[in-house]
């Protein structure tokens, strides 16, 4: 992964959190409409010695994906190898059409080389957020 492609937490915590919130913000009306969000929280495993390349794959596929309301990738602090994965959508239906999307299957095809497994994941249901 680019190191342009990373955030500091400077970064995050400015332009980036405002984004994040302001999806999510949209995400909450539509929450308030009766509209259940979905969200997904999930752990993956690299090769040893792939997650930066693995990170890079994942952050590349997931620009543009209608009715994402957020998609953090986190490193885990206590395994060298493992990402967390936190998502967003306005709906279940959403998360499946993303998985069609041109960038999202090439970054699939990328990263499949390099998963060494899957641990916890769960799926959620989204129902606020702190500012």
């Amino acid at each position: 992964m680019s190191m342009d492609r990373a955030l500091s937490r400077r970064d995050f915590s400015g332009a980036g959190a405002a984004l994040l919130l302001a999806g999510c913000a949209t995400g909450e009306a539509a929450a308030q409409a009766g509209d259940a969000l979905y969200g997904l929280i999930g752990e993956m495993k690299a090769a040893p010695g792939k997650r930066a390349e693995l990170i890079g794959y994942l952050l590349d596929g997931s620009g543009e994906m209608p009715g994402n309301l957020a998609y953090i990738v986190a490193e885990d602090a206590a395994d060298a190898d493992a990402i967390w994965i936190t998502e967003v959508w306005r709906s279940k239906a959403d998360h499946e059409a993303s998985l069609a999307l041109p960038q999202v299957r090439e970054a699939i095809a990328r990263a499949r080389l390099i998963i060494a497994g899957f641990g916890t994941s769960v799926e959620t249901r989204p129902v606020g957020f702190a500012r």
